[in-house]
């Protein structure tokens, strides 16, 4: 999930544009309406969580657009306004198999600030924009990446060329002219996103009127387009694999553009797969069957509280029939794919308070899990342990999964196809790392603290069961660890000739090297237990002593089965 940080004084200035003032606690109140949640507030900055289905709030100045449009209904027009195209962009043939959409516009009039400090600031949330939009809507920058320039250091008309990998230029945060190759071999941004052009003899080149090197897309720009605190005239290009994730972005740059006094330019797009007259102004137009509202909410609404509710969003109903409704919503809302997602906002804009009342139609009664004693008396011993029972997402990633617990992923790792951040990639395989990650967001509390976890875990793409400890505690060891899982497997009536506890091989997992064993029951594997390496601790942010346990759920009731 994107987070973007805002200061406290922009946000309330650009709420302020609407003709409503108000203090920061009031924002604070507003942004979860709007689907965003605040994740941490200082004096001077709110960071601020924005689900990805709403890349129209990924900037101070749209997410003020979104709040002035929700909370006082400030007509918001679902239409782009720009001004006639006098540049044009012609695009290679050739890059239809490079990099086949290139659109672009033109922002003039842009009002950065009137000190060089505001300047800064505002060249900051435009860059930091462009990076939330490049993970959002671009997916990497594979399905689109944006290069934002100084119109004044550049001469039109411009072209997009697939250029061979010995073309050379001067880019971005550097002073010496390097060729294509080299970028991509010891650039940073070369070396990032290189892999977006692996196999490609040729690679795209934007260029100007004197053949100057506008970017080089979707890597880098050049310099001579740099942006700095005297730019009033900017051109933004978007290029990338999808239509529709390049025209959300470059939309969304110049709505941001425009709240900074800037007047959009359109730009003639000649050839390419995104060829015509950019940026497209002409909102989406949905269509809302009554039947399917009142389905899906429970009641039936008028026309005027479905133009109510949709304005509150940023839309407007344009026409009605006895069936349905138009519902008119601007280009960059693409995150509105079906029907479906048009009655969500319809939701939201109403309110969820009052969409009436259901009772399930077919009741049936609850039938406890086949694992429902063993963990019942797992979770009572636990507590009586003094260890605070939690639960952790199920979504991880692989660096904590396996990089840094050393463990291998020893059976199928099933990934997310989309991920909507890089912390969630995949379906865990081990409980500890989500515990560690709990323990890490706790680390200013007292110790000792000691949690467990019954959860889930996916290997070979099925679901398994298992069961977590860890204690962070001063005086703990791998003793304190033996002593609980002892008392685990004695209240669950092992007996010490049922119980072998044999060393872990130095390296296996997150366990210090001599001070970790497993454990088997009856011959039978049931989990590990030690104390943690302190370097594993330190790559998950901790500095205290560790000691935990994770065992098979569902082999340990095999060994131990109830005897009730």
């Amino acid at each position: 999930m994107p987070t973007i940080s805002v200061d406290q004084a922009v946000l309330r200035s650009l709420v302020e544009r609407g003709g409503h003032v108000h203090n920061i606690e009031e924002i604070e109140s507003l942004l979860p309406l709007l689907g965003t949640d605040i994740d941490r507030c200082t004096s001077e900055t709110l960071d601020i969580e924005i689900f990805p289905d709403r890349p129209d709030l990924l900037s101070a100045e749209t997410l003020s657009r979104g709040i002035r449009a929700f909370v006082h209904h400030e007509a918001m027009s679902t239409h782009l306004s720009t001004q006639p195209a006098t540049t044009t962009m012609d695009v290679d043939p050739n890059l239809d198999s490079i990099r086949p959409f290139v659109v672009c516009a033109i922002v003039r009039g842009v009002n950065l600030g009137s000190t060089e400090a505001e300047r800064d600031a505002s060249i900051r949330r435009l860059m930091d924009h462009q990076e939330k939009l490049h993970f959002a809507v671009g997916r990497g920058r594979r399905r689109a990446s944006i290069g934002v320039h100084d119109l004044d250091t550049i001469r039109p008309p411009f072209r997009a060329i697939a250029a061979s990998r010995s073309h050379a230029f001067v880019p971005l945060a550097s002073t010496t002219e390097m060729t294509i190759d080299e970028i991509l071999n010891s650039h940073p941004k070369g070396r990032d996103y290189a892999h977006l052009l692996e196999g490609m003899e040729h690679v795209p080149l934007l260029l100007d009127a004197d053949d100057a090197v506008i970017s080089f897309p979707p890597i880098i720009n050049g310099v001579q387009t740099t942006v700095t605190p005297s730019t009033t005239s900017m051109l933004v290009d978007v290029t990338g694999w999808d239509m529709v994730a390049c025209e959300a972005s470059l939309q969304l740059v110049c709505l941001q553009l425009c709240a900074m006094g800037g007047t959009i330019e359109a730009v003639q797009v000649n050839g390419g797969a995104a060829h015509g007259l950019h940026p497209r102004t002409a909102p989406e137009h949905h269509r809302l069957t009554k039947a399917r509202v009142e389905m899906l909410l429970g009641r039936t609404f008028s026309t005027e509280d479905v133009r109510h509710a949709i304005r509150r969003m940023g839309g407007d109903v344009v026409e009605e029939t006895d069936l349905a409704w138009t519902i008119a919503m601007p280009r960059w809302r693409t995150d509105l794919l079906h029907e479906v997602d048009v009655v969500e906002d319809l939701a939201i804009g109403h309110g969820y308070e009052d969409l009436g009342e259901a009772s399930p139609r077919a009741p049936a009664h609850g039938t406890p899990r086949p694992d429902a004693h063993v963990r019942r008396r797992l979770r009572a011993m636990a507590t009586g342990l003094g260890l605070t029972e939690v639960q952790s997402l199920t979504l991880s990633n692989d660096a904590d999964q396996f990089e840094h617990t050393r463990w291998a992923p020893s059976h199928a790792v099933t990934r997310i196809t989309n991920p909507i951040t890089v912390d969630h990639t995949i379906l865990r395989q081990h409980l500890l790392p989500g515990l560690l990650r709990l323990l890490a967001a706790n680390r200013h509390h007292d110790l000792p603290q000691g949690v467990f976890e019954l959860g889930t875990v996916v290997r070979d793409h099925a679901n398994h069961q298992r069961l977590g400890m860890l204690v962070a505690e001063a005086a703990g060891g791998f003793a304190a660890a033996r002593g609980r899982v002892q008392a685990l497997l004695q209240a669950l009536g092992a007996k010490d000739e049922d119980v072998e506890v044999q060393p872990l091989p130095d390296g296996d997992g997150p366990w210090l090297a001599g001070r970790a064993a497993k454990v088997l029951v009856r011959g039978a594997w049931i989990g590990c237990f030690g104390e943690l390496d302190p370097r594993v601790a330190l790559s998950f942010d901790l500095n205290v002593p560790l000691n935990g346990a994770e065992f098979d759920l569902e082999a340990l009731d095999a060994a131990l089965p109830d005897p009730v």
